[in-house]
């Protein structure tokens, strides 16, 4: 009878019953998905999450401090982290888990909808830039060095927008992870 119990308890922990999450992408204007989080979305969104709450994607620009390489850097690692994460998830999940697909795509087109076009737009002219001008102005600090950069403003402005929506994304998964 213990026997049965037990093993009663041990399969209603794996049915859990999951309940429909609906967050908002704002990232690259995803819009609204709706998925039934499982375990492996779940462990897939936290990860996620952390990865961006715990690097300057997802928290706001300090123009008083941060440095824009720096940002850039740290992106960089992001992109990495979200391709090993997406290739995480079972083959089978993705294929047979509609749930498990949306999440995969929206981490694939935070990377490729929201991070790439400033970094494509700005990053290599950039980083060009900033090389050639710290070289010549030892007496500054990198934050002082970054404004001079000739159009400063514009690349701010767009970086800015960014980090808001990665902000809003690691809420949306910190949403479906955490619940």
């Amino acid at each position: 009878l213990i026997l049965a119990v037990r093993m009663l308890q041990i399969r209603s922990n794996k049915c859990q019953k999951w309940k429909p999450v609906e967050v908002e992408a704002s990232i690259a204007n995803l819009g609204s998905i709706k998925l039934v989080p499982d375990n492996e979305i779940i462990r897939t969104a936290h990860f996620a999450w952390t990865e961006l709450i715990t690097r300057k994607a997802a928290q706001p620009f300090d123009s008083d401090n941060d440095v824009i390489v720096e940002i850039y850097d740290s992106w960089r690692e992001l992109f990495t982290e979200f391709r090993e994460l997406t290739k995480s998830i079972p083959a089978e999940e993705v294929r047979n888990n509609i749930d498990a697909q949306k999440l995969a795509e929206l981490l694939v087109d935070a990377l490729n909808k929201g991070l790439r076009p400033h970094l494509t737009k700005w990053q290599a002219k950039y980083r060009r830039w900033y090389n050639d001008e710290s070289s010549k102005h030892l007496e500054l600090s990198p934050q002082e060095i970054q404004r001079l950069f000739p159009n400063y403003d514009d690349l701010v402005d767009d970086l800015k927008l960014v980090n808001s929506e990665l902000i809003g994304f690691a809420e949306a998964l910190r949403k479906i992870a955490h619940g």
